[in-house]
């Protein structure tokens, strides 16, 4: 076992230098971009003599769509109406006060998009999307698309499930990462368990041990069902 003491960083000047910040403990908490800054740190190294340093940290940037509608339609889903998630995946939600309507869903593995830009495929929401609204709700079959985006989906392409705690290697490393469309849900109970952790050298609230990065090591998964 070893630890870090620091990274080399850079801003987002081209022509400013490399910086070196030195620290006792790092919290790796990047996102999409999490398995790539942990391999930054030598972590899935395949020539690693230590075998849990060949281990990577199995978090990748997946691209979604986001979709803003809107409709006319009558007996439209109220103030209260909660995140509604179909079968299928399509999910929508209430935005505001006005009737707008956020909406999105998932691609099959075969039908991943690209990301290497940020571009928004109005197509997906015409043939995937609007044909499960508008049956799951009478009011959808009238609506248009106010607004759009694509944004990263930090994708645990081991199982789909956040990776948080210490690093088995870099024990002053924590990492929370990996959560596939959990995060905005998980992040209260997760901030939370990694500051105990930091502060107190273990959980107090909640014990989050299942969801450790031993898991990866020992080809463990923790599956779930109904991840979007």
């Amino acid at each position: 076992q070893g630890g870090l003491s620091g990274a080399l960083i850079s801003s987002c000047d081209p022509q400013q230098p490399l910086r070196k910040v030195t620290f006792d403990k790092c919290v790796l908490a990047a996102g999409a971009h999490s398995g790539k800054v942990a391999s930054l740190a030598g972590i899935g190294d395949p020539s690693a003599t230590i075998e849990v340093l060949r281990t990577p940290l199995p978090v990748e940037p997946r691209k979604r769509y986001v979709y803003v509608f809107s409709t006319q339609g009558r007996n439209c889903p109220g103030l209260a109406t909660p995140l509604t998630i179909d079968p299928d995946g399509t999910y929508f939600r209430r935005d505001g006060l006005t009737g707008n309507f956020l909406c999105g869903r998932s691609p099959c593995d075969a039908d991943e998009p690209e990301c290497h830009t940020l571009d928004v495929d109005h197509d997906y929401f015409d043939t995937q999307i609007w044909p499960t609204l508008a049956t799951r709700v009478p009011a959808f079959e009238s609506i248009k698309v106010q607004s759009s985006w694509a944004g990263y989906y930090d994708y645990n392409c081991f199982d789909a499930n956040g990776v948080i705690g210490q690093h088995p290697f870099y024990t002053n490393l924590y990492i929370a990462a990996g959560f596939s469309g959990h995060g905005i849900q998980q992040t209260p109970a997760v901030g939370r368990a990694i500051s105990e952790l930091v502060l107190e050298g273990q959980y107090k609230t909640i014990d989050l041990s299942r969801m450790n990065f031993e898991r990866l090591v020992h080809k463990e998964p923790l599956l779930e069902d109904n991840i979007v």
